[in-house]
């Protein structure tokens, strides 16, 4: 089973387009995401093709195809899901996947420097720092898909491909940004 993961979208339908395609591209099973859909946020510039409408509806359209895997982001609130057609203002998901348990969060509460109790090798996934992460910390394999549009550092736009025990961050022309195997 192929996952991808998505995180800090705000608001840009251009991005979100581009993303929604290499699901289709990847032949993912499930789209995850990791918060922050529609609004840009107050520290964060307008992205590229901001449009938080056309991308909750890009999103509602998506979901009635493949049901999407959600959270919460710092930068959502309530009115975003009053326009959005699936559940997306829990703090956190646990996932199974291929026998492992994956806490997924946006990384605002629980952090990679803030873990929840997990046990080793499971795995947490958080968005939030727009900086992609394929890392093990205290036992517990720790990733980030960085961002879809306002990525920092100077890292590209990016998602993520968890499949086969492997996470991988890849740009939007398919290069591998981070790999781990778990």
């Amino acid at each position: 089973m192929k996952l991808i993961f998505i995180s800090d979208i705000h608001g840009s339908l251009f991005w979100l387009e581009r993303a929604l395609e290499k699901v289709e591209e990847e032949q993912a099973d499930s789209l995850v995401i990791v918060g922050d859909f529609l609004y840009h946020g107050p520290r964060n510039p307008l992205p590229k093709g901001y449009d938080p409408q056309g991308v909750a509806n890009k999103l509602n359209e998506y979901n009635k195809k493949k049901p999407i895997t959600a959270v919460r982001g710092n930068c959502d609130a309530e009115v975003d899901q009053m326009l959005l057609q699936f559940p997306m203002m829990g703090d956190y998901v646990m996932l199974l996947h291929e026998g492992r348990r994956i806490y997924v969060t946006h990384g605002h509460g629980f952090s990679i420097e803030n873990l929840p109790a997990l046990s080793e090798k499971d795995i947490f996934i958080q968005g939030h720092t727009h900086i992609p992460v394929a890392d093990v910390k205290e036992g517990i394999y720790v990733l980030n898909p960085g961002s879809i549009s306002l990525p920092k550092e100077n890292n590209p736009n990016s998602y993520g491909v968890l499949e086969g025990g492997e996470f991988i961050v890849k740009d939007f022309e398919g290069n591998v940004v981070k790999r781990i195997t778990l």
